[in-house]
């Protein structure tokens, strides 16, 4: 009898589990994480509709190149390549600053949770931001913070001119990541988008 009862129970417990799992997960284990926003904390989760197709600017395959050639998977050496995964991880261990390095105007029509948008014809002015300090003859980039940088997808160089940028100014390689999957691929896998803000 007892048998029967944690049978049942198990059974009760093994359902309930999976009705409150969702459906379609991150992968790894998890299924969403929260971060911080200047508007509070925002669940980066995936859509869970699996009839979900993508619309819109990352719905297109094609575009004239140049000027939207396909990037590299190594954009200079010593900056290392990221995928959503890491990505994901980099922004639940808190471990830098993510920066939407497109224009302005693609930044408002949606971006990733918790970036900061830095342009690409910005990004060398705007050094500080990332924990450089401005000296007579350049930057001082001894306490850089850890980066990782994106912009439109493969196709896209915004990010990519953004880290040639700041390699030339004297940002350390081995703390800027590069997401080259960028918003198309966010997009793609139905990750959140937010409205960017200035």
């Amino acid at each position: 009898m007892k048998n029967i009862f944690f049978l049942a129970l198990f059974g009760l417990l093994l359902q309930f589990t999976n009705a409150s799992a969702q459906e379609v997960g991150i992968g790894g284990g998890i299924s969403n994480i929260l971060v911080e926003t200047e508007d509070g904390p925002i669940k980066i989760e995936r859509i869970q509709d699996t009839s979900n197709v993508i619309t819109g600017d990352f719905a297109k395959t094609s575009r004239p190149c140049p000027p939207f050639c396909i990037q590299p998977m190594k954009v200079a050496d010593g900056v290392e390549t990221y995928g959503e995964r890491e990505l994901i991880d980099f922004l639940k261990n808190k471990e830098g600053v993510l920066v939407d390095a497109r224009t302005e105007n693609w930044h408002l029509n949606g971006t990733i949770p918790s970036s900061v948008n830095i342009p690409y014809v910005e990004i060398t002015q705007r050094m500080d931001e990332l924990g450089c300090q401005k000296k007579e003859n350049g930057w001082d980039c001894s306490k850089a913070k850890k980066i990782a940088l994106y912009c439109n997808g493969p196709w896209c160089g915004q990010s990519p001119m953004a880290i040639k940028s700041l390699l030339r100014e004297g940002y350390p390689a081995s703390l800027m990541k590069y997401y080259r999957g960028g918003m198309q691929a966010w997009q793609a896998l139905g990750l959140t988008v937010v409205e960017g803000s200035l």
